[in-house]
């Protein structure tokens, strides 16, 4: 369980850090500084806590005996309970869960970081924006706007009607802040929120491994197993029948169907998990090749 909670927070770790090359490609700098930079702080503050906890137990030797043959250290805490604990009781942390020294100050600091990360990401790059853009208006520059309307005057030369073309600054443009700050606020709450619920689904990680372990305990102890018991001239015969059934048994269910669900598992995890932490979906449209496409835009 550990394992999946570890490797879980490595790969979301990785996705958060692939927002980097998308910025330096898009030339959007402002989002390694508010958005990177806020949301990798924010998951190391929780989570990367967390892992570092999962290290350090598994570091400690919790039933190790001094001298006099007592118990150096207590019994192993709950790291679940710390967690939850953290949020609901910041400052205080349980003797029977406690690991280190200053681990009650560590986690109110962190806790602390955390929530000051919010309105980081919430706020400061909607109002960057919001000065930029009043800054570009203040100097001047507006969109430019081309009207065409249509002369019917009949003292022209040409005795017909002639079509004028104007064009006209215009102090407004497609800049809208409450737009932004809503679109900030839904990827704020939707990366806060999901921070816990998909670090819960790498979970899954560790009930694959149960269901693949009870399943070869299984397969192993009700085909194969009793034939090795048994004694007399038919034992050669059926552990050949034996292993043949758990040969085939072994290869179908779990080689076969665990791997399958393995698969879907996994290839979920990286669609939801991983993607949605530096996948946007806001590229080309995509158009299969045809050559009647071809064909008609050629001729228009």
């Amino acid at each position: 369980m550990k394992m999946s909670i570890v490797l879980g927070v490595i790969h979301m770790t990785l996705g958060i850090c692939l927002q980097v090359p998308n910025a330096l490609h898009f030339k959007k700098r402002i989002n390694i500084l508010h958005v990177f930079v806020p949301q990798i702080i924010f998951l190391f503050s929780i989570f990367g806590y967390l892992v570092f906890t999962i290290l350090f137990k598994w570091s400690t030797d919790w039933y190790a005996r001094d001298a006099n043959g007592q118990l150096t250290h207590i019994s192993p805490p709950s790291l679940l309970n710390m967690l939850i604990y953290m949020f609901l009781s910041p400052g205080n942390v349980n003797e029977s869960e406690r690991m280190f020294r200053g681990q009650a100050v560590l986690q109110t600091f962190l806790l602390l970081v955390a929530l000051a990360c919010v309105p980081w990401m919430l706020l400061v790059k909607p109002m960057i924006l919001r000065r930029e853009h009043q800054k570009i208006i203040s100097e001047g520059y507006g969109r430019i706007s081309t009207h065409a309307r249509v002369s019917t005057e009949t003292d022209n030369a040409m005795g017909g009607a002639v079509v004028f073309t104007e064009q006209e600054e215009m102090e407004e443009d497609d800049f809208d802040f409450a737009d932004v700050m809503i679109n900030q606020s839904i990827h704020t709450i939707e990366f806060c929120l999901n921070s816990i619920s998909n670090t819960a689904s790498y979970l899954r990680l560790w009930a694959l491994s149960l269901a693949h372990a009870q399943l070869s305990e299984v397969l192993w102890t009700m085909t194969f197993l009793p034939t090795l018991k048994m004694s007399g001239a038919i034992q050669p015969f059926a552990i050949v029948g034996g292993f043949s059934v758990w040969f085939t048994l072994t290869f179908g269910i779990l080689i076969g169907m665990e791997g399958l669900s393995a698969f879907l598992h996994a290839l979920r995890l990286h669609w939801v998990e991983f993607n949605n932490k530096f996948y946007d979906g806001t590229g080309v449209k995509f158009e299969p090749f045809s050559f009647k496409a071809i064909l008609d835009e050629a001729e228009e």
